[in-house]
């Protein structure tokens, strides 16, 4: 049986001094600590789109796909124990120790296994009470990310680990005088003064408050202005997007800031706050996105640019932002538990398995079928043809269906459903070039990519599938911009990869070598299961000579590739048959000369 593997952040979680407590009350303490585990610690968790592997007496183990959701839930949980502990005598009160860790784990059914969790463990020892301690590769995804003032503890010598371990601390004083510390968690929406319940907000709904100025200079306050407002239009060019006006919005300016309040004032579900900050000829911008019913921070993000082009750079954070709270908005939403769930709630389920999972074919299966089953609830829903008929052709061109063809036809079947019901519908013209590409007539793709970007200008993938065709239409340095567009506007998206890949293919056909290695390197790293980033990596170490290497990737590249285009020049050239004379003359050159040098043979 295969090994189940994939990467995870790894958080553990133990009482301190559990056994003191237990014996100096042990019925208390043990009713404080589930308390805190079912009031606070699991729905932090599921806020941030973990989940509890398992619970021991004194504690728990959890996993998250992202590092900085991990981070996130243990800083507000660790907040959150300030309020609940603060009417308790101090020598009684339950206190937590967090470690993380990011690794490969082994998953089996209820349980993960593997060094990185024991590395996750003997952090949560390091850690003091009511602190976190991450290890170093924790710390290399989260510091540029998050604006927390962890302390480096240098290289620590723990059991059962051979290697030293470099841990870095949030220190229990640091976060309690973190803002967040101050305000209690809310795990329900709260009525009005009459006690009739609050109207429940839109599920994509957010204000853009005003964007602070931090500079010295207060001439830049208009920066910060015009940031604001085209954030608010560029999040309203997004279908299902309630966006409060900025005229509302700006009432708010240079008050203070709380989150539930907004949030029951305006009946909106999110809050984007953020600050602008100059310093010489460098300009930084901070933004955190906030659940105004739990005042939980979903996604933070700081963006650092030269500040000599001042219009040019609010284009592209503006964008940026745009862009991330698209993504952020659905996952946080696709995690929102629902007793009764609908349409909408199916439908945001399914968009997150694609964006967040990965281009499996488990993930499109799931999204597949929450697609199909909204379509059930509403058979004249437009939205979920639209997303059914977009599931089916994103798991052609990503090759992971095992029923090309009846993809195709379906996906046009729906997508033509959708033009007779509403013809301006979002999806209409980029499910058409999706499928036009899906069968390699790239040239009618173009205006049909060109169309949905011009809805919207922060789509990213359709950014980037517009670059490909181009390319496949023998335009090949177009293909450049369009995926660094891609990157810059969403450099944290789950297709990273992909426009990693297309930027090092084509510098390599282009004979760039060296360039094209650090650019395949980065695909592989993104998404070490793609094997067409290996088999271009071989193939470039082997023009350089470095076969060894060569032979590491193209093996690898052998046993990804379930469809075995790579054990052959000819069985490669039968799976790219569509491409253009160009650019089949340029892999001869390139790509096909450095399989034979790898030694691929010809058939």
């Amino acid at each position: 049986m295969a090994t189940n593997r994939r990467l995870a952040a790894i958080l553990a979680a133990d009482v301190a001094g559990y056994s003191r407590l237990m014996g100096l009350d042990e019925l208390g303490t043990h009713e404080r600590y589930t308390s805190h585990l079912r009031e606070l610690i699991t729905p932090k968790i599921k806020q941030h789109r973990g989940r509890i592997v398992k619970s021991t007496g004194d504690g728990m183990l959890a996993e998250f796909p992202s590092v900085v959701n991990a981070v996130l839930c243990a800083v507000e949980v660790q907040c959150g124990m300030g309020p609940r502990n603060a009417d308790v005598e101090e020598d009684m009160r339950v206190a937590f120790r967090i470690g993380i860790n990011v690794s490969d784990v082994i998953a089996e059914t209820g349980d993960i296994f593997g060094d990185g969790v024991n590395i996750a463990a003997r952090l949560e020892g390091l850690a003091e009470p009511n602190g976190i301690c991450i290890s170093h590769a924790v710390h290399e995804q989260v510091r540029d990310k998050l604006p927390y003032a962890f302390d480096d503890l240098g290289v620590q010598s723990v059991k059962n680990i051979t290697r030293p371990l470099h841990a870095y601390a949030l220190r229990a004083e640091t976060i309690a005088s973190l803002p967040l510390a101050n305000s209690p968690p809310a795990a329900m929406l709260e009525g009005n003064s009459l006690g009739l319940p609050q109207p429940r907000a839109p599920r994509l709904s957010i204000v853009v408050l005003p964007f602070a100025n931090l500079s010295d200079d207060r001439e830049q306050q208009y920066f910060a202005d015009a940031v604001t407002e085209d954030v608010t239009t560029d999040l309203s060019r997004i279908n299902d997007m309630v966006v409060i006006s900025r005229n509302t919005a700006f009432t708010y300016k240079d008050k203070p800031v709380d989150a539930r309040q907004i949030g029951r004032e305006l009946n909106v579900r999110y809050l984007l706050d953020g600050s602008v900050r100059r310093a010489g000829n460098r300009l930084r911008v901070n933004t955190q996105l906030i659940d105004t019913e739990t005042d939980a921070h979903v996604w933070a993000e700081r963006f650092e640019h030269d500040s000599g082009d001042l219009f040019a750079l609010q284009d592209e954070v503006t964008s940026q932002i745009a862009a991330a709270l698209d993504l952020e908005m659905i996952g946080a939403e696709a995690a929102r538990p629902a007793e009764d769930p609908d349409v909408v709630d199916y439908l945001l389920r399914g968009r997150a398995a694609i964006d967040y999972r990965g281009s499996t074919p488990e993930s499109f299966a799931e999204a597949i079928a929450l697609f199909e089953h909204a379509l059930t609830i509403d058979p004249s829903s437009v939205e979920a043809r639209a997303m059914l008929a977009l599931g089916l052709i994103a798991r052609v061109l990503d090759q992971v269906s095992d029923t090309v063809a009846a993809d195709i036809d379906r996906a046009e079947a729906m997508i033509g459903e959708v033009v007779a019901m509403s013809s301006r519908h979002r999806y209409v013209n980029f499910v058409k070039g999706h499928i036009f590409r899906a069968r390699h007539q790239f040239e009618l793709a173009i205006p049909e990519y060109e169309a949905a970007i011009a809805l919207n200008r922060n789509w990213v993938v359709a950014i980037a599938a517009l670059g490909l065709c181009k390319f496949f239409s023998g335009a090949i340095e177009e293909a450049i911009p369009a995926q660094q567009q891609a990157i810059r506007l969403s450099p944290r998206d789950p297709r990273l990869s992909n426009w990693y890949w297309r930027i090092g293919m084509i510098h390599l056909l282009q004979s760039r070598t060296d360039e094209a290695i650090v650019w395949l390197e980065r695909a592989r790293s993104a998404n070490p299961r793609l094997p067409g980033s290996y088999a271009w990596l071989a193939s470039a170490y082997a023009l350089k000579d470095d076969l060894q290497r060569a032979r590491v990737e193209l093996a690898e590249a052998h046993r990804l590739s379930g469809d075995k285009r790579y054990a052959s020049i000819e069985a490669h050239k039968a799976a790219q048959p569509f491409e253009a004379a160009s650019i089949r003359a340029l892999e001869e050159e390139t790509f096909l000369a450095g399989l034979r040098k790898a030694g691929v043979p010809e058939t």
